[in-house]
């Protein structure tokens, strides 16, 4: 189980790198094809859309790539969202205009989308009632990491020309493309390995017999679930306002450069990896889910709130540290809590919750740039201000369920 538990984790963690593989680039990029004087509220606009059309054209597949995945199993659209998003990746490097960087954005959100209900209810599939929070955690892990690692990825291989020489050979790649030519590479080499060592998880009898299964029973559901879906697309809004604002702020008000933009990225997955694999696991014992969950939004919000503040490379760093550990407690919760609720449909539940997740990439990409269009300081104050108040209304809500009780 661990095997395949790791191999599963890697996969979802390279496909989820294209989702923001190309923020740190994107400003670049368009001053590259339309010249130095593109205004900052047109490549705020166009990052934004670029980045919400890819996650909402996740949100309308991944509820369909849910119900597929319990009817035909988990291994073909693992292998389908891999190998589609090595090609989308491998177009956006090759693509010449505006038009064509949408087209093939939406064509990557939508293969990609076949691979995360299918991976997250894989790691249902192979994991018994006691592990399933420790595992859904590590699928939090890798989501939410590899979504911080692509722009941290993006940026520090950002180049403007790349050049490799093979005896007479000389290969050049040019117009800030070496970022989506080694992230097709990476999930090409990642979907031939998974094609060789990576099983079906569930069994014959029970992709034949999903028909019988009962239907969904919402009712039994309930608000629980619709909170918990409600929260994800929260977390996500504010995660996404922060990758897509910070990659617009880092070039048009701190001027970094796509590897120092890339730098802040990298410590931002690096924080979220260590606290979601180590201080989740060990906070579990001691303090329930939704605690923790609540503490989380509030030092999201906290910590996006300081950014409007922080200037020097030291203080984005610690203040990005602090977003990070609050997103770190989040998502792994979230996910657990979801995933007992769906019982048979497990496939068909983290579809829905993968919606969610969309929906939140969504609105934060859209909101965050057109926001940031208008005046740079206004996602940051909008996005920290929904933040702590969703972490502080659920512990009112907590606290007034208790005296209740």
């Amino acid at each position: 189980m661990i095997k395949k538990l790791f191999l599963l984790l890697v996969c979802l963690f390279v496909v989820t790198i294209g989702l923001g593989v190309s923020l740190p680039v994107l400003p670049f990029f368009f001053r590259h094809l339309h010249g130095s004087t593109v205004p900052r509220e047109t490549i705020a606009i166009h990052t934004t859309f670029l980045t919400s059309i890819y996650a909402f054209v996740q949100l309308i597949a991944s509820p369909y790539w849910g119900q597929w995945s319990d009817r035909i199993g988990r291994r073909p659209l693992i292998l389908l969202g891999i190998a589609g998003s090595a090609v989308a990746q491998l177009l956006f490097g090759l693509a010449s205009s505006v038009a064509m960087l949408y087209v093939v954005r939406a064509l990557g959100g939508f293969l990609s989308a076949a691979m995360l209900p299918a991976a997250t209810a894989y790691v249902a599939d192979i994991t018994t009632e006691g592990d399933r929070a420790k595992g859904m955690a590590l699928v939090g892990t890798a989501a939410s990491l590899g979504a911080i690692v692509g722009p941290a990825f993006g940026g520090l291989t950002t180049r403007e020309d790349l050049h490799f020489t093979f005896g007479l050979f000389d290969l050049k790649i040019e117009n800030y493309a070496p970022p989506f030519f080694l992230a097709a590479a990476l999930m090409f080499l990642t979907f031939l390995v998974a094609f060789r060592w990576l099983p079906e998880s569930l069994s014959s009898r029970s992709t034949s017999t999903v028909t019988d299964r009962p239907p969904l029973n919402w009712k039994r559901l309930g608000k629980p679930l619709l909170l918990l879906l409600g929260l994800t697309t929260i977390s996500q809004f504010g995660l996404t306002l922060f990758e897509v604002v910070f990659a617009l702020q880092a070039q048009d008000k701190l001027g970094y450069s796509p590897i120092q933009t890339g730098f802040v990225f990298m410590m931002c997955g690096g924080v979220m990896t260590v606290f979601q694999i180590l201080a989740v696991s060990f906070l579990t014992k001691y303090v329930s889910s939704i605690a923790q969950v609540r503490l989380g939004f509030v030092l999201m919000g906290s910590g996006i709130l300081l950014l409007i503040m922080a200037r020097s490379l030291p203080i984005v760093l610690g203040v990005v540290a602090l977003f990070a550990f609050g997103m770190a407690l989040i998502t792994p919760n979230l996910i657990a809590l979801i995933s007992k609720r769906g019982s048979q449909h497990t496939g068909t539940v983290l579809g829905i919750q993968n919606t969610a997740n969309s929906l939140g990439q969504v609105g934060g990409a859209m909101l965050g740039g057109v926001l940031f269009a208008w005046q740079f300081n206004a996602p940051y104050g909008f996005a920290g201000v929904l933040l702590v108040g969703t972490g502080l209304l659920l512990g009112w809500r907590q606290q007034d369920r208790t005296q209740r009780s």
